[in-house]
């Protein structure tokens, strides 16, 4: 029996991978390597219990044969499906990169569980499907659901695509709906992005924004901790759950400084003035985890704990790689 990933090369793909893999289980890794990087899974390839197969989810026939072989060979039991575009700005450019890397990899991937007879969906979705709820803690129960990107719009198309098929023939499908999260292998994000522009430019740091944006911070380890909490304590067939820190979050003009003070303490630091980052922006943004602790999960870090950790790994990350020849 195996596990499928999808998206597995990608920061949180990779780390799922490890611990799924460091617990005894076979799993077989999809990624079409667009966005994430094969140095991700160092020490999984080439390991016994890990396969990883370049395939573009997006091509229906492509990834139907890819699964076939894999299911043949180690019947897989359960999807972790995590591929869906990470650069929300270019879904916003251009509408079709969500709709081809994020809903259209969610589809493809239900048509072809359904035909294989795989029962068990886990899906990686967004605090994007909520909209602007201007700062309130946002309950699982709340709504309109209004998303103000195509990212958002995607995730919660393939959210309703989900819940048609748990009431059909899906056996069971957890929904994860991610917050800001941290950590290493970085690809993206606010973090790796300021610490980038620093080492091009150490003497000045522009910020996207005027610096009050502030949003809730999750670090990967919990993260995943607690993905692997709701698989396992969950009685329901079909649920949803925020995950998330317990505080209300930290501010983007924080983050600036927090980086600054490690990578480039002379650095003068140039904000805008509008209180989005950029469109499709949610300027404030903070879950209430309410569900979650019910269930009996916490997490271990705050915002504040999780910013600073993530920055520190970040920042030897990148140092590390401009130590390779």
């Amino acid at each position: 029996m195996s596990i499928l990933i999808t998206g597995v090369a990608g920061f949180i793909g990779s780390n799922i991978a490890r611990c799924l893999v460091q617990a005894g289980h076979l799993v077989i890794g999809f990624d079409n390597l667009c966005r994430g990087k094969r140095s991700n899974l160092a020490g999984l390839i080439g390991h016994e219990r890990f396969v990883l197969e370049t395939v573009e989810l997006s091509d229906g026939v492509v990834y139907r044969e890819a699964l076939a072989r894999a299911h043949c060979h180690e019947p897989v039991t359960e999807v972790w499906h995590m591929a869906a575009n990470s650069d929300i700005s270019a879904g916003i450019a251009d509408a079709g990169i969500d709709w081809r890397d994020t809903f259209m990899t969610t589809f493809n991937t239900l048509e072809i569980m359904k035909e294989l007879k795989i029962p068990v969906l886990v899906f990686a979705s967004s605090s994007a499907i909520y909209g602007d709820f201007k700062g309130a803690r946002i309950r699982e129960d709340m709504g309109p659901l209004l998303p103000i990107s195509n990212y958002g719009a995607m995730k919660l198309a393939s959210e309703a695509a989900i819940s048609a098929a748990s009431g059909s023939w899906l056996s069971r499908a957890f929904l994860y709906r991610f917050p800001n999260v941290i950590g290493v292998p970085a690809t993206h994000g606010v973090i790796y992005d300021f610490i980038h522009r620093l080492r091009v430019n150490p003497a000045v740091l522009d910020v996207h924004g005027n610096g009050t944006q502030q949003k809730a911070y999750l670090h990967c380890d919990d993260l995943i901790d607690a993905m692997l909490f709701i698989r396992a304590k969950a009685p329901e067939n079909f649920t949803y759950y925020n995950i998330g820190p317990l505080d209300m979050g930290v501010t983007v003009r924080f983050i600036a400084e927090e980086v600054a003070a490690l990578v480039a303490p002379c650095a003068k630091i140039n904000y805008g003035e509008d209180s989005r980052g950029w469109v499709g922006d949610v300027p404030k943004f903070a879950y209430s985890i309410d569900k979650l602790r019910a269930l009996g999960w916490k997490p271990s870090l705050d915002s504040t704990a999780a910013v600073r950790r993530a920055i520190r790994d970040i920042a030897e990350q990148e140092m590390a790689s401009c130590d390779k020849p």
